[in-house]
């Protein structure tokens, strides 16, 4: 069963969303029978990179609320990830451009490592205020989850899978997608946000009723037949 997941590493929701679905995913009797492909979703094509904006003094300037607004918008974000077992550091966080890493996890995706790039990102962004559109410290990403780091440079040092980004997003926008993280579950439901654990484990199971009978086996009425050995009775 296919489960599609719409996301960008720059938004908090989208690494607590996958948290909360992780958790209903390790309750799900078929686990091992679901197949995740994560898709790309810039939510801000145009953001200008800069090291030395933090994302707190970038959301102030672009969202125009004061500070202490600001602060208390992260501080509901950083206490919703602590629940999940994750440490925000939003307010120093890198303002930083992630069609970058989105084009890495598209190179990553190609080697069934979606899954690793996406939460090894969305550490670097959101833990360890790392800049995601670095080349060098993407490289160091990549390397961490088994990737050569000259062949993640080569990458983004051309237009390589900047195609595949924008087809992600231009299927997102064919299904409705107007913020993420999006979830799409054997192409037949979907679930918005980073809803409780309950509703994705109930969301999973309603799918899963419904794919299981593609999937039985045929039911075999046994009669005279030979073998591939030769054997005939």
């Amino acid at each position: 069963m296919k489960v599609k997941i719409w996301s960008d590493v720059r938004c908090p929701f989208c690494y607590i969303g996958k948290k909360k679905f992780e958790a209903a995913l390790s309750q799900f009797p078929q686990e091992k029978e679901v197949d995740i492909e994560w898709k790309s979703y810039q939510l801000d094509p145009n953001l200008k990179t800069d090291p030395n904006l933090s994302t707190l003094e970038y959301f102030v300037k672009a969202k125009g609320v004061s500070e202490a607004k600001a602060k208390e918008m992260f501080s509901w974000a950083t206490h919703m990830a602590a629940e999940v077992g994750l440490k925000f550091n939003l307010e120093t966080s890198v303002t930083a451009n992630s069609f970058k890493a989105h084009r890495l996890i598209q190179l990553a995706k190609s080697k069934g490592l979606g899954n690793k790039i996406e939460e090894a990102l969305f550490k670097a962004h959101f833990e360890e205020a790392k800049n995601i559109d670095d080349t060098e410290v993407l490289q160091e990403i990549g390397n961490s989850i088994g990737m050569e780091a000259e062949e993640v440079k080569n990458t983004l040092e051309s237009d390589a899978f900047a195609y595949q980004v924008k087809q992600d997003e231009m299927e997102a926008r064919n299904i409705g997608v107007r913020g993420v993280p999006f979830f799409v579950i054997d192409d037949k439901y979907a679930i918005s946000g980073a809803q409780p654990t309950a509703a994705f484990l109930q969301t999973l199971e309603k799918a899963w009723e419904e794919f299981k009978p593609k999937q039985s086996q045929l039911e075999i009425s046994e009669g005279d037949s030979c073998s591939p050995d030769g054997n005939c009775d």
